[in-house]
């Protein structure tokens, strides 16, 4: 499914329902003169807003072409991948393609000796100063052994607010979105949904 763009932004249609719960929600007798006409019209989009973000599923937010990594791959040549391809982060796959974890900059850098992620001078002082990171020693290692697994991942039917929370709760990047027969069908980063929420502040202003 192509991605959405400010070019073509997402339809938010307001409904007679939303002016009904609008016309609800404000209190007092209404009489409408422009400044009751912008409140109900501003409470009825709000409530649109809110529908939408309940209806946007993964599906309409996902990247449908996904950069994969083997679960046998070299740490080399998977960092080289990740480089290549400017990407911090990829699900892991096995010989028959099944999904079975995520490995990211994180992962790397938590074989390094990091807790959190740091900045570039943070990470040369540590590595300066500390005799365990020593990322010479993943030389001879593969995905395998350093990847997250399980891996967190969703249903195309998760919605935005679901997607959000998994982010926020989970501290991840990246969802890898699978369809009910197991396969890998996209994946939704914390870009995808930054992206919808900015379509969302577009459509939003008055």
């Amino acid at each position: 499914m192509p991605k959405h763009t400010a070019a073509h932004p997402l339809p938010v249609e307001i409904s007679e329902q939303d002016v009904v719960e609008a016309m609800t929600s404000i209190q007092g007798y209404i009489d409408i003169t422009p400044g009751d006409f912008r409140e109900i019209y501003q409470a009825a989009y709000s409530l649109a807003i809110k529908r939408l973000l309940t209806s946007l599923k993964a599906a309409d937010l996902m990247t449908t072409t996904v950069h994969l990594v083997q679960r046998d791959m070299s740490l080399v040549s998977a960092a080289a991948l990740l480089a290549g391809k400017r990407i911090s982060g990829a699900p892991v796959v096995d010989g028959d393609g099944k999904i079975v974890g995520v490995v990211s900059e994180k992962d790397f850098l938590r074989e390094m000796g990091f807790v959190t992620t740091p900045s570039f001078m943070q990470m040369a002082t540590h590595c300066l100063n500390d005799k365990s990171c020593m990322i010479g020693r993943l030389r001879n290692r593969i995905v395998g052994d350093i990847m997250t697994s399980p891996p967190v991942t969703c249903s195309p039917e998760m919605t935005v607010g679901e997607i959000s929370q998994f982010f926020l709760t989970r501290k991840i990047n990246r969802l890898p979105v699978i369809a009910a027969d197991g396969r890998l069908v996209g994946i939704v980063t914390r870009t995808d949904l930054a992206h919808s929420f900015s379509l969302f502040a577009e459509v939003a202003e008055p």
